[in-house]
């Protein structure tokens, strides 16, 4: 595996405390932004101009179709348009309505005067003017709409809305009447149409009159008049219809009548025909029969001349019989041929008098045509002449106005603009906003170490100790210093994260500079000495060298000497003000320190002080500028990264200790520096109670509960 490579960190999760410390820590941001912001909304808002408003309600109803030849409707029955409103809107603010309105109040003149020096303005420009100040809002759930105009000058405000409402009032009246009088004029060229057309139509009728040969009680028939009246054809057509059953019946008679013999015909036409003389024969013929059948009794002699007489008689009257039946058949013949002679004639003068009908009808259908068409043309006239002298006098009849205005705009009598407390509380919110804002914007481009949250989830390390903000020496100090306790913390941890009690050498190394490394090494020291180890602290930063500052020593003998062979070990050691604790100092720095660093003499140096002394610490320069601080994180036994709070980005102290790591250094821990604790409360809970309560107790005690300590580990291991 890559040593340069790290594992993810596992994902955070902000808390609620996160953001409250997030803006504890940028409150000098947030405060500045809350103020500036303030300030500026509170100046804004006194500098402005104050203004006047005045609102003029007004009522509008959709337009009707109540022009000439549509059907009118009341208002409630027109459908809904959901443009209506924002149609009216627009409208009210056209050239239509506001040129009426400037001209009617001379606003180009009077505005001119007032804003631009006497300077006429145009119609274009002052339209413009005059829609920035008004403004149209509809009242929710009904058809008012609200006018407001804001001025300078109050009156002026309420003069201009109830202007506007008039305005627009009279637009929509004009309209209604331009367009009732379009209506007119389109009713009365029709009119005038029409009656051209009767004039033609009616010289047509007299050419067609003439050419026909139409007589005057024809023409002033509105149709053409059959020869045949209904009633004349209907009882005809009752006669064929007798006629035609009565001739039926006569046939059908007769011809019965000739399928019987003489003999029949004499005992069944008495019965059929009225016929007197026949009846006579027939009597007499049968007295004459009973006679001669007495006769015959009383004579049996044919010869008889009563007998002859008798039966000559009978003869006779049979021949009369016989000639009467044949007269009777033939005037019942003659009659059957009347009959269909009378039927016949019937049905063919009323096939006649049809033919005929239809020959005039066909002849004169042209004329009739044009006179019921001209009724027609002289019937729509009447109409549309009713129409437009209808629509005539409903114009003159006053009606209700579409545009009603139910309250007149009255002038106000406070400004309402700038409406300095909304202005000032939003400026207030506004300000705030910004500023927290602005400071999690900067603490989202701060990648630098916050929390030890933040350390061990990105170095996958452990903290040893959370040194507060401005900690002095604790060599100028003294054992009293309330500093102490976080240096001891940061001892007792290292020394639970040795694995050996062998590993005494330690480097305290950083990634840049101005991070506490020095202080870090140097107080760490003095409270291993305190503790009674016998501690050695070496100046290793050879470039940038400033313990020896500390301890008021001159750095012409150190480090250096000893390495480049110049003087012995026990020349280059020096003693301090702090009982158990040495120094050697850095020495002149030559031309190539990283071979001094990384010689053989060096490593022997650093074993023999790991014989002579419980602790040995160096001081080195940011890991990260040069060499040497990689070159002593290879060489001794634990290698402890100081980190300031908030100064270098987290991929530099990542790098810091990816180089340790490479070289081979045992990493034992990280300690964030100048922690600000009154911002922080999660540091604070990390060492604020220990130092409460330590202060708490008089020094003996204090020191009574920190060696035990010692031999508590040591006993451990």
């Amino acid at each position: 595996m890559d040593p340069l490579k790290t594992p993810a960190p596992p994902e955070a999760r902000l808390h609620f405390l996160d953001y409250w410390r997030v803006i504890r820590i940028r409150k000098a941001i947030i405060i500045t932004v809350f103020l500036i912001t303030a300030i500026i909304a509170t100046a804004v808002t006194f500098i402005l101009p104050e203004s006047f408003a005045s609102t003029c309600r007004i009522k509008v109803e959709n337009d009707v179709n109540d022009s000439p030849g549509g059907n009118s409707m009341t208002p409630s029955m027109m459908p809904y348009d959901p443009y209506f409103i924002q149609t009216t809107f627009e409208i009210m603010q056209s050239q239509l309505v506001l040129s009426n309105v400037i001209s009617g109040l001379n606003l180009n003149v009077e505005w001119g005067k007032k804003y631009f020096n006497g300077e006429t303005l145009k119609t274009t420009e002052t339209m413009e003017i005059l829609k920035g100040r008004m403004s149209l809002s509809p009242v929710r759930n009904t058809k008012l709409i609200s006018i407001t105009v804001f001025s300078d000058d109050a009156k002026e405000a309420a003069m201009l809305a109830n202007t506007i409402a008039d305005a627009y009032k009279n637009y929509r009246l004009d309209t209604r009447r331009q367009t009732t009088s379009r209506g007119l004029e389109v009713l009365e060229n029709q009119y005038m149409d029409e009656s051209n057309q009767i004039q033609s139509a009616q010289q047509h009728i007299e050419t067609l009159r003439s050419a026909l040969g139409i007589t005057m009680n024809q023409a002033d028939s509105p149709d053409f008049t059959p020869s045949l009246t209904t009633e004349q054809l209907q009882r005809l057509h009752d006669q064929m219809i007798e006629g035609q059953r009565a001739y039926k019946e006569q046939a059908v008679q007769l011809e019965l009548l000739k399928a019987k013999d003489k003999t029949q015909l004499r005992d069944v036409l008495p019965n059929i025909v009225n016929d007197s003389a026949l009846s006579d024969l027939l009597s007499k013929l049968h007295e004459a029969q009973q006679r001669i059948s007495t006769l015959k009794v009383d004579y049996n002699e044919t010869n008889n001349l009563n007998v002859v007489r008798v039966q000559t008689l009978i003869d006779t009257l049979n021949q009369q019989i016989d000639a009467r039946v044949d007269g009777i058949l033939a005037s019942l013949e003659s009659q059957v041929s009347s009959k269909k002679a009378a039927l016949d004639a019937i049905t063919q003068s009323v096939e006649d008098a049809k033919v005929q009908d239809m020959a005039e009808s066909a002849k004169f259908q042209p004329y009739y045509n044009a006179k019921r068409n001209l009724e027609q043309l002289r019937d729509l006239h009447k109409l549309l002449y009713s129409k437009i002298e209808a629509e005539k006098l409903d114009a003159e009849i006053p009606k209700n106005s579409m545009v009603q205005v139910t309250d007149r705009a009255e002038p106000g009598k406070a400004p309402v603009k700038p409406n300095k407390t909304v202005n000032i509380v939003l400026g207030l919110v506004f300000g705030l906003i910004m500023g927290i804002g602005l400071a999690f914007f900067i603490e989202y481009l701060d990648t630098s170490v916050k929390t030890i949250d933040d350390v061990e989830r990105t170095f996958q390390a452990p903290v040893l100790g959370v040194i507060p903000q401005n900690i002095g020496y604790l060599v100028d100090e003294g054992t009293e210093s309330k500093h102490a306790e976080a240096y001891r913390v940061l001892r007792i941890n290292l020394l639970f994260t040795r694995k050996e009690e062998t590993l005494n050498t330690i480097v305290v190394v950083s990634a840049g500079a101005g991070e506490g490394k020095s202080t870090t090494a140097i107080n760490l020291a003095t409270v291993f000495a305190q503790a009674g180890n016998r501690v050695l602290i070496v100046d290793s930063d050879l470039r940038r060298p400033t313990l020896h500052k500390l301890f008021k020593v001159a750095n012409n003998l150190g480090l250096t000497n000893y390495l480049l062979k110049q003087n012995a070990l026990a020349e280059i050691v020096q003693t301090t003000g702090v009982p158990n604790m040495d120094f050697i100092a850095s020495g002149k720095l030559p031309n190539s320190s990283m071979s001094i660093l990384g010689s053989t003499q060096m490593k022997q140096m650093i074993s023999e002080l790991k014989q002579r002394y419980d602790f040995i610490l160096f001081d080195s320069p940011p890991i990260l500028g040069v060499s040497d601080a990689s070159i002593l994180a290879s060489e001794v036994d634990m290698v402890v990264q100081v980190i300031q709070y908030r100064r270098y980005p987290q991929p530099m102290t990542i790098r810091a200790k990816q180089m340790i790591e490479k070289v081979g250094g045992n990493f034992v821990g990280i300690v964030l520096n100048n922690i600000n604790m009154s911002q922080d409360e999660g540091y604070y809970y990390y060492s604020g109670y220990y130092h409460d309560y330590y202060y708490s107790r008089n020094p003996s005690e204090q020191e009574a509960e920190s060696k035990p300590n010692d031999t508590e580990i040591k006993q451990k291991y």
